[in-house]
């Protein structure tokens, strides 16, 4: 009787030979590993999932300042007495403190450890919100937002590295696929809290909201973080960055820039020109939040199974092609169809937030993610200071139709043709440089 799945060897001597092949089953199983993202080792143990869970939070705490206190600026401005422009020195000086302080942060998480430095970091963060609650001019309030950019620029480089720390390199695009979705969750709530409180309350109780969420924030990493996630400041300065790391943070940056831009000037269209409040301008938001958080599982997915290049493409052409749409004159900025030309934009942001961490994280080694981490942060809020700055300077003349259309016609011209080269540079099915592939310098 033939086995299954067997092979005929030409005989020998009239002999008839049957060679079990356990090639096809082997190959099936191989690929059903694949496409559940499973190399067949070991299941990532469920402590890995908790540490993610709470470094997730921590990120997701910072993601969620930005859109809260974006809602806030027009309630600001009115109740401070200053022009529109001037409310994104509140945003700028923010994201420059937090900014500055990556590097730093970057490497006290190499030396000290992801937990502690995260700690430390949502402490400082805390009490910058709760010190901004109270103040009653711009320059004081501007102040304590670099008191929360300090914390900020401690906590975001401890909680990536803290994140990605339990799950192997082959694994980490699921991981920052949930990573990626809490961002598109942040940006949903922060929205709709920031509008809620606002209209209720005023614009101080966005910044006392902050206090204890950044609290929570350092409770759940206390409790389900351990004090060492990786071998820390025990191999010399290491080395950081490379052609990839380069690479993702321009295409950080980049993503960055056009989405905090375009944010800025969609709140400010919507609530000075249109006449919508708080809440109102924060359903548009709320829409492309929800697709951001919809599309970065999604690019999970895709960059463990095809590598960085395919997500990265297709969310800069989704990005690009749905902000021009919307740059076309005539075009309605306030309507409910526009609420269909969102989804291509909504949906290449979340694909945009995973590819840049999965391919900067896995081109070095684990015990400078911190440093790496902090390179990526400060692309992004390096691109997130200068999109506001734009922004800011766009409405100086007020946030009309015309001036909305032009910016977005400028921001989807910057990602087809400075975004989808960028995206090329990235690895396909996988083939992102490994730490020893790679060719760093110093950082």
């Amino acid at each position: 009787m033939q086995p299954p799945h067997a092979v005929k060897v030409p005989p020998r001597a009239g002999s008839h030979t049957w060679l079990v092949a356990e090639t096809a089953p082997s190959e099936r199983s191989r690929r059903r590993r694949r496409s559940r993202g499973e190399t067949g080792g070991p299941p990532i143990p469920r402590e890995a999932w908790t540490r993610l869970a709470a470094c997730t939070a921590a990120a997701a705490l910072l993601q969620l300042d930005g859109t809260v206190i974006t809602v806030a600026l027009p309630s600001v401005a009115h109740d401070l007495h200053i022009t529109n422009s001037a409310t994104a020195l509140i945003l700028s000086a923010y994201f420059a403190a937090y900014a500055l302080l990556l590097f730093p942060g970057g490497r006290l998480v190499d030396k000290l450890g992801a937990r502690r430095v995260a700690l430390i970091g949502l402490l400082v963060f805390a009490l910058g919100a709760a010190l901004g609650a109270v103040v009653s001019s711009l320059p004081l309030l501007c102040l304590t937002r670099v008191v929360q950019g300090v914390g900020a620029g401690l906590v975001s480089p401890a909680a990536l590295a803290g994140a990605v720390s339990g799950f192997p390199r082959e694994r980490r695009g699921t991981a920052l696929g949930i990573w990626g979705a809490s961002a598109g969750l942040s940006n949903l709530i922060g929205p709709l809290l920031g509008g809620i409180l606002t209209v209720a309350f005023g614009w101080r109780a966005d910044w006392w909201a902050l206090v204890p969420l950044a609290l929570g924030a350092a409770w759940a990493v206390a409790a389900l973080v351990p004090r060492v996630v990786h071998e820390a400041g025990e191999h010399g300065p290491g080395k950081v960055l490379n052609a990839t790391v380069t690479a993702a943070a321009l295409v950080a940056g980049l993503t960055f820039a056009v989405m905090i831009g375009t944010f800025y000037l969609a709140e400010q269209y919507l609530q000075k020109s249109v006449g919508y409040s708080a809440l109102g301008a924060s359903a548009v938001l709320i829409v492309v939040a929800f697709l951001v958080g919809a599309g970065a599982p999604l690019a999970g997915s895709l960059v463990d199974k095809h590598g960085e290049r395919l997500p990265t493409l297709i969310g800069f052409l989704g990005l690009g092609v749905g902000m021009a749409i919307l740059a076309i004159p005539g075009i309605s900025l306030h309507g409910i169809g526009t609420l269909f030309l969102l989804v291509p934009v909504g949906l290449g942001l979340g694909m945009l937030f995973v590819p840049v961490s999965r391919a900067a994280l896995n081109s070095v080694p684990e015990r400078v993610h911190g440093r790496a981490s902090s390179i990526l942060s400060f692309a992004r809020l390096g691109g997130a200071a200068l999109g506001a700055g734009l922004a800011g300077l766009a409405v100086a003349g007020g946030p009309k139709a015309s001036t909305v259309h032009l910016a977005l016609a400028v921001a989807a011209g910057a990602c087809l043709f400075l975004g989808l080269p960028l995206a090329s540079r990235f690895g396909s099915r996988g083939a992102t440089a490994t730490p020893q592939d790679a060719q760093p310098v110093n950082a």
